[in-house]
């Protein structure tokens, strides 16, 4: 995983690797936005689904801790034993807006990650131990807050940019 100086370097990764995601959609048509192909997991649709659904977890986690909730990770529903359950939830919920609206939907979680990145301190997103969503996620491993921020933007970001370009030689 990509290490980090500070929060404007993984703001700028964040934008980098989105604008070169979320521009990959713009040559879809909405009709076939649930077109399956055999050499690809997701559909378009299903891929910002994804998407979405990680970013609204990422910011929910922190939501909740902010409110002093305790925050189940990934969700009260979910285990983290149970993520293809959950993906599906993710397709099941999401996946039937349009596309103009799953990129809105992700735009605008993008935005509020920014602006979750301003309001922590340089500590907050770099060191151990500063979220207890980010303590109780890993059993055995210590994650700071940027490491789940890069695994839920830039890192599938820049893989499902991979899945998208080869679904669209394949179906476009």
């Amino acid at each position: 995983m990509r290490s980090y100086h500070d929060k404007a370097e993984l703001k700028a990764e964040i934008k980098k690797t989105y604008a070169k995601y979320i521009a990959e959609f713009t040559a879809i048509p909405e009709a076939l936005k649930d077109e399956r192909c055999d050499a690809v997991d997701r559909t378009p649709a299903e891929n910002l689904a994804y998407q979405v659904g990680w970013t609204t977890l990422l910011l929910q986690w922190e939501a909740d801790e902010r409110q002093g909730k305790t925050v189940k990770t990934p969700t009260e529903n979910y285990k983290w034993n149970q993520l293809g359950e959950l993906y599906q939830y993710f397709s099941v919920t999401y996946a039937p807006l349009s596309l103009a609206e799953l990129k809105k939907r992700l735009d605008q979680n993008i935005q509020a990650i920014y602006q979750m990145l301003d309001e922590l301190s340089e500590a907050e997103v770099f060191e151990p131990h500063m979220r207890k969503w980010a303590d109780n996620s890993t059993k055995t491993a210590v994650w700071e807050v940027y490491k789940f921020i890069h695994v839920n933007t830039v890192a599938p970001f820049t893989t499902f940019r991979t899945k998208i370009r080869k679904w669209k030689r394949l179906v476009l």
